[in-house]
């Protein structure tokens, strides 16, 4: 019985010496927060994107008399084609409020699980763990073992359930997602690019105390330009149909790297723990 004891000691003490020495360190504290930070600069980067997207649409909705050469009947299209992004974008706006408000809790559980108490308090549930293994008058009382294996573990997970579930998202994300989401964000600012410059190209309006002559040039001119600004609204609305895409794939992105994969990761790390605590009594 003792030999088939003894791995599952040395298992147990290197387990308790191993994240003793990780909290000292501070190595997954410290990874943690930067990849953190970097989550919400970029998740602060894609919504000002969209925000800079959204205040375009609307610059170029309030502007678009100017959108009418020669009379003809522009700004209803404009307005139908750029609505549908505009109404998902503040829904995206909605989204993304929720994503750095979960980036920025995690960055605030991060300093608390970080302080000192917490390190403390595991290096002490660490020491009591290797009594109870290793101190033959303690090691044969199996209810008070379990009792501090099973403190252990639960003060190991207080202490790195957030740095790991930090740590494992963003590893995910820059190996999955990263350039789905540089691509997407690109697509916006690409769109809020041709839509500025679309606003911004408007034609003057004929003079009627000009001569026919030039009177019948500019009524050719605004013709031209009439059917420049009808192909540059079909753009739109082809632009406009990818951006929604675009749109929806950036609002899967962060709520898989704020919401979905850290309860994914904590959902693991408890399922560890519970294994592992069905093993602090039985040897």
């Amino acid at each position: 019985m003792e030999s088939n004891a003894k791995p599952i000691k040395i298992g147990w003490t290197l387990f308790a010496l191993a994240v003793t020495a990780l909290a000292v360190s501070g190595v997954a504290d410290s990874l943690g927060q930067d990849y953190a930070a970097t989550a919400l600069e970029r998740a602060f980067l894609t919504w000002a994107v969209a925000r800079g997207l959204n205040a375009v649409i609307s610059v170029a909705q309030g502007t678009e008399v100017a959108l009418e050469p020669g009379g003809v009947g522009v700004n209803l299209t404009v307005g139908e084609v750029l609505d549908p992004v505009n109404d998902l974008i503040e829904r995206f706006s909605s989204v993304m409020l929720i994503a750095t408000s979960a980036i920025g809790l995690q960055n605030v559980l991060l300093r608390i699980t970080g302080n000192a108490g917490f390190s403390i308090l595991l290096g002490l549930s660490a020491f009591a763990a290797l009594l109870v293994i290793w101190v033959p008058s303690l090691a044969g009382r199996e209810r008070l073992r379990g009792f501090v294996l099973r403190f252990l573990l639960i003060t190991f997970l207080l202490r790195f359930a957030v740095p790991f579930l930090v740590i494992g998202s963003s590893v995910v994300f820059d190996r999955f997602l990263a350039a789905d989401q540089q691509a997407a964000t690109a697509a916006l600012r690409d769109t809020t690019a041709d839509i500025e410059g679309m606003t911004a190209d408007t034609p003057e309006t004929t003079d009627p105390d000009r001569g026919m002559l030039q009177r019948f040039t500019d009524m050719v001119g605004d013709s031209l330009s009439s059917l420049n600004v009808k192909e540059r609204l079909a753009n739109l609305q082809e632009r406009a149909s990818m951006t929604t895409g675009h749109v929806v794939d950036l609002i899967v992105i962060f709520m898989l790297q704020t919401i979905a994969l850290p309860l994914m990761f904590l959902w693991l790390l408890l399922e560890v723990g519970k294994a592992l605590a069905k093993r602090a009594t039985h040897w």
